[in-house]
């Protein structure tokens, strides 16, 4: 069995607080065990340890099957208490490595070290180097947004009890490195340690029902508590700063950076997203805004003490203190207090105008006005601090008082802006009944794609109410229709930022974007006049490889209709296109999806300026290289030149919401990574050989279509694969986990085609195989070379070195086979009792795995995975010996459990390391 991931040589002492870190925690981890379960199955626990170190060490398959007989022995107890035991290992090791990369980033500035590639500072110096002036950098900032999306997933495996347990550990473990701690302090953090490593053992792992998408709602908002409320206004901020002391003048800095929302708004697939959820995710979000704010507010009110009788403060300061109903004599000198006693009364009464139930001290003006906008918080804010300002309290000025006023310019009473999305087959089916009830035509269906955009147009522009009483519509329209009158509704009550885009699943078709327009019509979201206005950015998502392939025609035409584009001017001239990389990758394979995006950006650029309008490009992509993941700051520089343009938008799902944002100092700097390769990609234009070498072009494209012709060829075309699929990975077993309101299938069928990209890349993960990230490369690159020699394979050398997209091409599939294990995969094919199957489909795809390997070091010039990536590669290998067993172990209960063993242990165990292996490789789907 090959071994192609290698310890790095050097262990450099920056790296021993992160082994004395994971020391500790696997120290008390042990103790709790011994101390909760005995000493039994401490030592067992302990064997199974040692066994797979050792395996992984030697590689040696005795110590292999020594391993496997000691698993398969074990009893469904036994095997719980060791998954448990495992699991919560790795997610104690990846607190500690979290803290890690936080130290080494604190070090690393406190020594004044060169900043590194996606570091916001490294951006700026990177500005001034290439002379980029204040006019062009504040142009930028005016135009800029850059918005990751928080969507709702459904193979996020953490509970959020277990998620607060890590990080109160998380909080105790960074204490540790105060240098000022004494002995006795040094112990009570260890006794706390202990505390919550017992509370975390003595948690359920699992959830007992299955979420629903309120859950995932306020699963989400967490995120804002954790990190985007208080650290988003420190960006701008620092960012400020920054600024006016490289150009000595002040910068004015736009809410450029917006964390948006899918949750609770995305109905593609979803049956519970209704209307009343969608109001609900909205009036959530408001209340937390308003949360924030009054907290705020009271604390600022509790820290601004200053009196009039030592400072001079502004007359309209005064006017505005005065009129507050606070009249305590104790106050009576104290502008600022009674000035913030006044805010936090209009706060309150603007929170019961929203209809937010928010536990809150009671407002000392309970007749108060509620703010009619976000503007006139804003306003009353901007009076103190101009005050402050002027009696030279700068300090005050730009301190908590500052980022509170920030976070209102961002988040307004709304938090988040909340996209709706919805297949294109729902609307074909809503519009088809508006003009039947209306007109009692029923044909719009047989209507070919001339006819449609016709009978469409029409209607849009004659603004003819269609909308009839709801019980007349089937149950999908009224369900449809209704979301849309909630729509407006939120609109009204929230304003147009709380909902401003319409994503448009699967679309094929100009038509698919006039139903859209039609059905925002009949809700007035679409203003029908001399100056047609449109309050809802209409968004189409292309997501299949033809959809991809085929987007620049319909866009073209789309833009050449003169209604469409006179709309477009209500919008700013500024057109969003939504880009899958899921499906892509699943109807296509990773070569092939990641070529076909590409060369639909390069399209779309240049049918966006033909027409004059500016393209906003939303990228769906998933946690893992199989649905699109990778680091951000690599994947935005690695854009086609103009696809960037100062916006972007990004999803982020499920555990990468976690792993990114949960910890504030690393959300933070994942936030400043979204900026700073923003920046870059369209100040700086880093896109190296791309606009210089067609040469490149043209082999990714012989590259992509034998890739193509090898993913589908066993995927799609070879007889069993389904079979193969279902039964060597644990997908069935995925779906009777409760991880996710979304059912994972869009149709009750056994079709790859109808299965959601998700679990097909998380069920590929689970086993091993990671199929998703890399199938089909090898057999490309070997027939390439075949065909052009090895002056092919200097071509693709060159193409690695000088080319970003291939490049990060290339380095998310080293990250992507690092973490496989062939191995371990063969463990899982056993599970399918056909040996002629088996056999065909294991060998396909671990030679398919093989050549890919050999052809990755071919080009790279590597000799070993994650050679580039030291730090990486130790993470890996000291986590995957505590992987493989429950891989195993997975595999031994599976054939229990599949050969009829309905003990509610070996379910249980068997849900278990689907959680524990996903934690571990620390992604899911």
């Amino acid at each position: 069995m090959m071994n192609l991931l290698s310890a790095p040589s050097d262990i450099s002492s920056k790296d021993l607080p992160l082994r004395e870190d994971v020391r500790l925690l696997g120290r008390i981890l042990g103790e709790t065990l011994r101390e909760q379960e005995g000493e039994e199955t401490f030592q067992l626990v302990e064997n199974v340890r040692r066994a797979a170190v050792r395996f992984r060490k030697t590689r040696d398959e005795r110590d292999g099957t020594a391993l496997e007989q000691m698993l398969d022995a074990l009893s469904p107890s036994e095997a719980l208490a060791v998954v448990r035991a495992f699991s919560y290992f790795s997610q104690l090791s990846n607190i500690a490595e979290d803290l890690h990369h936080n130290r080494r980033h604190r070090a690393h500035l406190k020594a004044g070290s060169a900043p590194k590639d996606g570091s916001l500072l490294l951006a700026l110096q990177r500005l001034e180097e290439k002379t980029v002036g204040k006019e062009r950098l504040q142009a930028f900032l005016d135009h800029a947004l850059v918005s990751p999306v928080l969507t709702a997933h459904p193979t996020e495996v953490q509970r959020k009890s277990i998620l607060d347990c890590q990080l109160i550990i998380s909080q105790l473990m960074s204490e540790r490195s105060r240098v000022d701690m004494t002995p006795d302090e040094l112990a009570e953090n260890e006794e706390k340690l202990h505390r919550f490593v017992l509370v975390l053992w003595q948690t359920r792992m699992l959830r007992t029902t299955k979420l629903t998408v309120h859950d995932e709602i306020k699963n989400g908002l967490e995120f804002y508590r954790y990190t985007f409320l208080a650290e988003i206004p420190k960006i701008y901020a620092w960012l400020e700063k920054q600024l006016e002391a490289r150009f000595e003048q002040n910068f004015h800095i736009p809410p450029l950076l917006r964390v948006g929302s899918w949750i609770g708004g995305d109905r593609d697939g979803n049956p519970f997203v209704t209307h009343e959820v969608m109001q609900d995710a909205v009036r959530q979000q408001s209340a937390l805004a308003l949360e924030h704010y009054l907290n705020e507010t009271h604390f600022l009110g509790t820290r601004l003490s200053l009196t009039d009788r030592l400072v001079e403060v502004s007359d309209e300061l005064r006017l505005f203190s005065d009129a507050s109903l606070d009249k305590a004599a104790s106050r009576n000198d104290e502008p600022y207090r009674r000035a913030l006693i006044m805010i936090y009364s209009r706060l309150s009464a603007t929170a019961k105008q929203l209809g937010h139930e928010i536990s809150h001290l009671p407002p000392v003006d309970k007749a108060a006005q509620p703010y009619a906008a976000p503007q006139e918080f804003i306003h009353d804010l901007d009076v103190l601090i101009a005050s402050l300002l002027n009696h030279g309290a700068v300090y005050v000025a730009r301190g908590r008082i500052a980022h509170l006023r920030r976070a209102v310019e961002v988040f307004g009473f709304h938090l988040a802006p909340l996209d709706m999305r919805q297949h294109s087959a729902i609307h074909e089916q809503v519009v088809s009944e508006l003009f039947s009830h209306s007109s009692g035509k029923a044909n719009y269906k047989d209507l070919d794609e001339a006819a449609r955009r016709e009978v469409l147009l029409a209607a849009l522009q004659t603004g003819k109410p269609l909308l009839a009483e709801l019980g007349q519509y089937s149950e999908v329209v009224q369900s449809e229709l209704r979301i849309m009158q909630a729509a407006a509704d939120i609109h009204q009550r929230f304003g147009h930022a709380a909902l401003p885009n319409h994503i448009i699943s699967k679309t094929d078709a100009v038509s698919d974007m006039l139903e859209l327009a039609l059905m925002l019509q009949q809700v007035k979201l679409l203003d029908s006049n001399d100056t047609p206005a449109l309050h809802v950015n209409i968004i189409p998502l292309f997501e299949t490889i033809e959809d991809l392939r085929g987007c620049g025609v319909i866009m073209d035409e789309l833009f050449s209709i003169p209604w469409y584009r006179n709309l477009l001017k209500s919008r700013g001239d500024t057109q969003e296109v939504m880009l899958g990389y899921s499906d892509s990758n699943k109807d296509g394979g990773y070569i092939t999806a990641n070529w076909e995006l590409y060369k639909a950006e390069v399209v779309l650029v240049q049918v966006f300026e033909k027409h004059g309008v500016e393209l906003r490009l939303f990228h769906g992509r998933g946690g893992t290289v199989g649905r699109g993941g990778g680091p951000s700051y690599d994947a935005i520089l690695a854009q086609p030149p103009g696809s960037v343009n100062g916006q972007i938008r990004i999803t982020e799902q499920g555990e990468v919401i976690s792993s990114k944002y949960s910890n504030p100092e690393i959300g933070r700097r994942n936030l400043e990574t979204l900026i700073a390769a923003t920046m870059e990609a369209t100040l700086l234009h880093h896109h190296g050989a791309d606009s210089t070498m067609p040469e490149y072009h043209r082999i990714m494209e012989l590259l992509s279509q034998d890739a193509f012709a090898a993913y589908r060829k066993l995927v799609y075309e070879t007889p069993g694969f389904t079979e193969y699929f279902f039964t060597a990975t644990p997908i069935r077993e995925i779906a009777e986990l409760n991880i996710g309101s979304r059912p994972s299938s869009r149709k009750a069928s056994d079709k790859i085609e109808d299965l959601r990209a998700i679990p097909w890349v998380f069920s590929w993960g689970l086993n091993r195989t990671l199929l998703p990230g890399w199938l089909g490369f090898g057999s490309a690159v070997k027939q390439f070379i075949a065909q052009e020699g090895e002056t092919g394979l200097a071509q693709l050398q060159a193409m690695y070195k000088n080319w970003p997209f291939f490049r990060g091409l290339m380095s998310n599939m080293d990250m992507v086979l690092s973490k496989t294990d062939m191995g371990i995969a063969s463990r899982y094919a056993e599970l399918v009792e056909d040996t002629e199957l088996r056999e065909r489909i294991f060998g396909a795809i671990n030679s398919e795995w093989e050549s890919t390997v050999e052809m990755l070091f071919a080009v790279t010039g590597n000799t070993t995975l994650l050679q580039d990536n030291p730090t990486f590669a130790r993470s890996l290998l000291t986590r995957t010996p505590y992987i493989d067993p429950l891989n195993h172990l997975q595999v031994a209960l599976l054939q229990r459990h599949r050969a009829g063993d309905n003990n509610e242990l070996v379910k249980r165990a068997i849900h278990l390391t689907i959680n524990g292996i996903a934690t571990g490789l620390r992604n899911s789907g």
